[in-house]
C-alpha cells in the first residue's frame, strides 16, 4: 500500500554524525518531531534547534513552510534562528576584524531567510548595522557585507524605509559619489539607494538633494554591467518619484549629461550581450521618456490662442512659400478663401478653422508638435506629400492633416504613452537611444510610410481606416525585428510594401493560430465529410467514365489492353479485352465481362497482389508494383490491374475502396481534401477578415421575465 499523504520520507543531517533516515508526520507538531531528532542523537535542549534545507538556501523549516518538504529531501538540523541571531548579533561587535568579517559573511547568507531576518532585526541588527555604516570605521570587504546584509534584511519589508537618519544616506550617497570605490560597496549604495527612493517619498527628497546626475553618468562609462544597470535603476527611480513639474527639468539635464548617447555607446552597443535585468531597466527608462509626451498628447489646443495658430500659419507657409501678406492687401474673404483653399489641401478636416481638429485628446497639440518637426527637419518630404495630393484628384488624396493626428494617436497608443512601466517587461528598442527626438523621427518614417502605403493601396478617403490598419500592422511588425537604428527601420518598413503584407497575411492565414482555435477546428470538423464526400463522388464519376490497362505477361511486355469502367448505378464493374488503345469511347456492348459490386471482398495493393508475387527485384518490377492493384471477389479470385500512372492508380483504388465502403488513403485523396478544405474555409471566413475570432462562444443570454413582447401572427 502507498503511505500516507501526510507521511514524508526525509535524510537528516548532524556534524560529525551519519545522516538519519527518517519519517516526518506532518500532522505532529514540528517541536515534536526536533525533539525527537535531538533525543536520537542525545542532544538536549531541543528548543535551541531548528530545522534547515541541507541546499544553497539553508532556509529553516517553520509551520508556516512545512508542507512544502518533498519525500527524499535532505535537511539539516541546527541551531534554532533565535539562537543564530543572538550569536551573529555579539560576533559582528567583535573587536578582532577576520572574527568580525566571518560574522558579517555568515550575516550577509543567513538574512536572505525571512525567519531569520525577523528574529536578528527583533533584536535591533538593522540599528546596529547602520550605525556601523555611520561610523565609518569600516571599509573593504567588512564593508561590502555589512551593507549585503543590510540589503537582504531589508528585501523582506519587515522594517519601513522612512526610519533612516540622514546622515546615513549621506553616507550611503558619498559611497556613489566617490569616483574609486570599491565594486561591491558601489553596487549596494546603488541598490539602496533606488530602494530608499522607490519606497519612501521624503526619503526621495533627501536622496536627490546628495546626489546628482552628473554623479552617477561616470558609473555608466564603465565595463561592468551589474553596476551600469543599477546605475539606470536609480535614474529611473529619481524620474519616476520626482513631480511632475520636476521630470521635464530633470529629462533637461539628463539630455546635457548625454546620458542617451552614453547608453547607447556603453551599454546597447557593448561587445557584452544585455541581461534580462539591464533589458528591464532599459524599457523602463524608454517607458519614462515617452510619457514626457503625456502633457502634450492631453493638451488640447486654444482655438483662440495665437501662438498655436501661428504654428498652423507656418505649416501652410512652409508647404506653398506663401509669403505673408500685408493686412491691408485684397478683402478679407478673399484671405479667407486663400486660407481655407490651403487647408484642404493640407488635409485638415476642418478647412475653415483647423484649429478644431487639434481639440481631440489623444493626442492634442503633440500631434501638432509632430507636423511641425516633420515640416521643419525634413522639408523636402513634407513639401513633396503636401503638393503631391493636392494634385491628385478629390477622391483619391491622401489628407496629411487628418493622416497625421491618427498616425499620432497610433504610436502613442503602440508605445502606451502615459502608462506606468511595467513589472516583467524587457521589451526596450534601442533605436529609440540613438536620436534625442526618437519619437519625433519616428513619426517623421511612419507619416512617410503612411503616404506610401495609401498610394500601393489605391486608396480613398472612405479607405482612411483600411490603409491605418495596415500602417499598424507595418510598423508593428518592423517593431518586433527590434531594428537597432532609425535608418534600419524605415529600410525595414521599406521591404514591408502593400503587397507584402497581402502575402504574410496569405501565408499566416494558413497556418495561424485562429485555425487552430476551437471554433475553426469545429468548423473544418463539420465542413470535413461534406468534402470527403465530394471527392468520393468525383471518384465514382472518373470510374464510370473507365480507364483502359496494359496487360502485362510474365515474361514480357506485350501491346494488349484491357478496359474496364463502373455502370452507371455504381452496382456492376464492366470489362473485357481490346485489341489497341481506344481513341474514344469504348461501346458498353464491347465490355463483356462483369462483376458485381456486391461480390467484392477487398482491394489489395502493391506486392500483395497476385500478380505481383512472381516479379523480381527489377528496377521496372518495382515501378510496375507501385502501380499495381486486384480486387478479390468471391471463391477466392482476383481481378487484376495495373495503373497507368499515379493519378490513374490513385483514382481507382480511392474508388474501389469508396465501393467497399471504406476510407479512401491516397496521397491524392489528402491533397485534393487540404486544397478543397482550405478552399472552403477561406471561402467561409471571408467575411470575418481582421476580426479576431473569440476562443469561446458568448454566453447565451438569460431567459426574458415575459414573452409579451412576441408579435401574434394569428
Amino acid at each position: 500500500m502507498p503511505p500516507p499523504s501526510d507521511i514524508v520520507k526525509v535524510a537528516i543531517e548532524w556534524p560529525g554524525a551519519f545522516p538519519k533516515l527518517m519519517e516526518i508526520d506532518q500532522k505532529k507538531p514540528l517541536s515534536a518531531i526536533i525533539k525527537e531528532v535531538c533525543e536520537g542523537w542525545s542532544l538536549g535542549n531541543h528548543e535551541n534547534f531548528a530545522l534547515q534545507n541541507a541546499d544553497s538556501t539553508n532556509f529553516y523549516i517553520t509551520e508556516k513552510n512545512r508542507n512544502d518538504i518533498k519525500n527524499g529531501s535532505i535537511l539539516r538540523l541546527t541551531t534554532s534562528p533565535s539562537q543564530m541571531a543572538g550569536q551573529l548579533h555579539e560576533r559582528i561587535q567583535s573587536s578582532s576584524m577576520d572574527a568580525k568579517l566571518e560574522a558579517l559573511k555568515d550575516l550577509a547568507n543567513s538574512s536572505r531567510d525571512v525567519t531569520f531576518a525577523q528574529e536578528f532585526i527583533n533584536l535591533d541588527g538593522i540599528s546596529l548595522l547602520t550605525q556601523m555604516v555611520e561610523s565609518g570605521t569600516d571599509f573593504g570587504d567588512l564593508l561590502s557585507f555589512t551593507l549585503t546584509a543590510f540589503v537582504e534584511l531589508m528585501d523582506h519589508g519587515i522594517v519601513s524605509w522612512d526610519t533612516f537618519s540622514v546622515a546615513f544616506i549621506k553616507k550611503i550617497a558619498g559611497y556613489v559619489n566617490k569616483s574609486a570605490m570599491d565594486t561591491a560597496v558601489l553596487q549596494r549604495s546603488l541598490a539602496i539607494l533606488e530602494s530608499m527612493v522607490l519606497n519612501s517619498q521624503d526619503l526621495y527628497q533627501k536622496v536627490a538633494q546628495e546626489i546628482t546626475i552628473g554623479q552617477l553618468i561616470p558609473h555608466l562609462q564603465g565595463t561592468d554591467q551589474d553596476i551600469q544597470t543599477y546605475t539606470i535603476a536609480v535614474i529611473n527611480a529619481l524620474f519616476l518619484k520626482a513631480p511632475e513639474d520636476k521630470r521635464q527639468e530633470m529629462a533637461h539635464i539628463l539630455a546635457q549629461k548625454q546620458l542617451r548617447s552614453i547608453i547607447l555607446s556603453n551599454v546597447i552597443r557593448s561587445p557584452k550581450p544585455i541581461n534580462d535585468e539591464m533589458a528591464h531597466q532599459l524599457y523602463v527608462l524608454q517607458v519614462l521618456t515617452f510619457n514626457l509626451l503625456e502633457d502634450r498628447m492631453m493638451t488640447k489646443m486654444d482655438p483662440q490662442d495665437q501662438a498655436q495658430r501661428d504654428i498652423i500659419f507656418e505649416l501652410r507657409r512652409i508647404a506653398f512659400d506663401v509669403e505673408c501678406e500685408p493686412n491691408n492687401s485684397g478683402s478679407i474673404e478673399k484671405r479667407k478663401s486663400m486660407y481655407t483653399r490651403d487647408y484642404k489641401k493640407l488635409g485638415f478636416i476642418n478647412h475653415v478653422n483647423p484649429a478644431m481638429d487639434f481639440t481631440q485628446i489623444p493626442p492634442g497639440m503633440l500631434a501638432l508638435d509632430n507636423m511641425l518637426y516633420f515640416a521643419r527637419h525634413h522639408q523636402d518630404a513634407y513639401i513633396r506629400i503636401v503638393l503631391e495630393n493636392s494634385s491628385r484628384e478629390d477622391k483619391h488624396e491622401c489628407p496629411f492633416g487628418r493622416s497625421s493626428i491618427e498616425l499620432t494617436k497610433m504610436l502613442c497608443e503602440i508605445l502606451k504613452v502615459g502608462e506606468l512601466p511595467s513589472e516583467n517587461c524587457h521589451d526596450f528598442h534601442p533605436m529609440f537611444f540613438t536620436h534625442d527626438r526618437s519619437f519625433e523621427e519616428f513619426f517623421c518614417i511612419c507619416i512617410q510610410l503612411l503616404n506610401k502605403t495609401w498610394k500601393e493601396m489605391r486608396a480613398t478617403s472612405e479607405d482612411f481606416n483600411k490603409v491605418m490598419q495596415v500602417v499598424r500592422e507595418q510598423i508593428m511588425r518592423a517593431l518586433t525585428q527590434k531594428p537597432n537604428s532609425l535608418d534600419q527601420l524605415k529600410s525595414r518598413l521599406q521591404n514591408l510594401s502593400y503587397t507584402e503584407i497581402l502575402k504574410i497575411r496569405q501565408s499566416e492565414r494558413m497556418n495561424q493560430e485562429d485555425f487552430q482555435s476551437r471554433p475553426i477546428l469545429e468548423l473544418r470538423e463539420k465542413i470535413q465529410p461534406e468534402i470527403m464526400e465530394l471527392i468520393k463522388q468525383q471518384r465514382l464519376n472518373r470510374l464510370c467514365d473507365g480507364t483502359c490497362f496494359r496487360k502485362i505477361s510474365s515474361r514480357r511486355r506485350q501491346d494488349k489492353f484491357w478496359y474496364c469502367r463502373l455502370s452507371p448505378n455504381h452496382k456492376v464493374l464492366h470489362y473485357g479485352d481490346l485489341e489497341e488503345s481506344p481513341q474514344g469511347e469504348v461501346p458498353h456492348d464491347s465490355l463483356q465481362e462483369k462483376l458485381p459490386v456486391a461480390d467484392m471482398k477487398a482491394v489489395v495493393t502493391g506486392k500483395d497482389c497476385p500478380h505481383m508475387k512472381e516479379k523480381g527485384s527489377l528496377k521496372q518490377n518495382k515501378e510496375v508494383q507501385e502501380l499495381a492493384f486486384s480486387v478479390l471477389y468471391e471463391s477466392d479470385e482476383y481481378l487484376n490491374f495495373i495503373a497507368p500512372d499515379k493519378h490513374e492508380y490513385c483514382v481507382w483504388t480511392d474508388g474501389l475502396n469508396a465501393l467497399l465502403g471504406k476510407e479512401m488513403t491516397s496521397d491524392f485523396t489528402k491533397s485534393d481534401m487540404d486544397t478543397l478544405l482550405s478552399m472552403e474555409m477561406k471561402l467561409r471566413l471571408l467575411d470575418l477578415e481582421n476580426i479576431q475570432i473569440p476562443e469561446a462562444p458568448p454566453p447565451i443570454p438569460k431567459e426574458p421575465s415575459n414573452y409579451d413582447f412576441v408579435y401574434d401572427c394569428n
